[in-house]
């Protein structure tokens, strides 16, 4: 089987960054149709928390399919998510214990939105540069990481604006991290000040820390101070903790990091396991305002999804998962630490957890997303799968499962040691 006689039936719209035909994983790793082995430190885009194919995942979604696989949550209720829905209340922060499940993260972006808008009657949305929510409209009007994904599709949805969030790539030059987190809520007054007034704001919507924005770390000063404005003016916080949540920082959810609570939070990726699935969440008085019929979903809640979904809960608590997060992240963050030092075109390692990236950069400080192009190129050669984040793509992020251990970390590490080996010329 070849890709190439296949893809005349396929949509160029989806990006593909590779021509690999994958016929199974395991773990940390996928095995394609030619029985070639690749360690993946992408995993579905951090979707496989527990890698692929974990064993409980997989024998819960088989005992559920024997029984029942679809009968449209809007209908009839299901026992596998009934019971997810009140597991998620016991891990989720605060009073965040009303949920609306969905399919993929765009599409609990979009419900989010209207949720907001819905619960305060107000028509603006503030969102952030750097940010990236999806590509349904709704999710599209609001990401701002790159204008590929907006071109051609403007007029997009209506009031909706753009703040500073505190990456050294979209302040001042020169900016240190406290001056950066008070450059960035001076945006967001000057916002109100001189384009929205803050009482025509439903809601304030942020990646607790950005992911495809290159997973920036603001400062707690920052997310707090967000929170205050929120609060004073009425403002619906929402946190996209789509890619961040679900233990990848470290913490259940990223916002958690912060000490601050959302009025509204997305989750999905990580949460099924692999299979499809995403929510909107938030407090019961909020949740109240978004009366039957308001929103509505066809496949989502689905039972096989919601058992994959129980079985990953299961494991983060009997395997200690979060544990394993921090003690990994900080292993990893070693590691990256002695690349740094010896590769001078490895100017930041940024993160929490296992939600870690290293950025390249020439000498005069140039992002040099060429630079990983062909880094990625060379791993990819090497049997190792890598993505891109950041503004000027010149980030390499770590997207592995949670339960990834020292050993899969350290094959990872020499494979890219020995790509920058070849690469980089002092």
């Amino acid at each position: 089987m070849n890709y190439e006689n296949y893809k005349q039936y396929l949509s160029p719209a989806l990006a593909k960054a590779t021509d690999l035909i994958m016929e199974s994983g395991k773990g940390c790793y996928m095995t394609d149709i030619n029985g070639d082995e690749y360690l993946d430190f992408v995993q579905g885009i951090a979707v496989n928390a527990l890698g692929h194919c974990h064993p409980k995942v997989v024998q819960a979604v088989v005992e559920q399919t024997k029984k029942l696989m679809n009968g449209s949550f809007n209908l009839v209720n299901f026992p596998t998510t009934l019971k997810l829905a009140k597991r998620l209340s016991e891990v989720t922060p605060g009073n965040l214990n009303s949920i609306f499940f969905s399919n993929g993260g765009a599409e609990a972006i979009d419900g989010a939105l209207k949720l907001a808008k819905a619960y305060t009657k107000r028509p603006a949305i503030i969102a952030f540069k750097g940010s990236f929510h999806g590509r349904t409209l709704g999710a599209t009007t609001i990401t701002a990481s790159n204008s590929k994904y907006r071109k051609y599709y403007e007029p997009m949805v209506g009031s909706v604006y753009f703040s500073t969030y505190p990456s050294k790539d979209l302040c001042p030059k020169g900016f240190d991290e406290k001056q950066r987190t008070e450059y960035c809520l001076n945006e967001l007054d000057s916002l109100f000040k001189y384009v929205v007034a803050p009482e025509m704001v439903a809601a304030i919507i942020m990646e607790p820390v950005q992911g495809e924005g290159g997973y920036v770390v603001p400062t707690k000063e920052f997310v707090q101070g967000v929170r205050d404005i929120c609060t004073k003016h009425g403002i619906l916080l929402i946190f996209d903790e789509i890619q961040s949540g679900y233990g990848r920082t470290g913490k259940m959810f990223a916002g958690e990091n912060f000490d601050v609570v959302p009025d509204i939070m997305t989750v999905g990726k990580a949460i099924a396991g692999g299979l499809p699935m995403s929510a909107v969440i938030s407090t019961p008085e909020i949740m109240d305002e978004w009366h039957a019929g308001m929103h509505g979903t066809t496949f989502g809640g689905n039972p096989v999804c919601a058992a994959a979904a129980l079985a990953v809960l299961e494991e983060y608590k009997n395997a200690n998962i979060l544990e394993n997060v921090n003690n990994m992240g900080a292993y990893l963050r070693k590691k990256l630490e002695v690349l740094k030092e010896k590769y001078s075109c490895i100017s930041d390692i940024r993160g929490l957890g296992l939600m870690v990236a290293i950025e390249f950069s020439y000498g005069d400080g140039t992002p040099a997303g060429d630079l990983f192009e062909k880094v990625r190129d060379k791993c990819f050669k090497n049997k190792l799968l890598t993505l891109a984040c950041g503004v000027y793509g010149n980030g390499l992020r770590f997207a592995a499962p949670l339960n990834v251990t020292e050993d899969e970390i350290d094959k990872g590490i020499t494979i890219i040691d020995k790509v920058l080996g070849e690469i980089w010329k002092k």
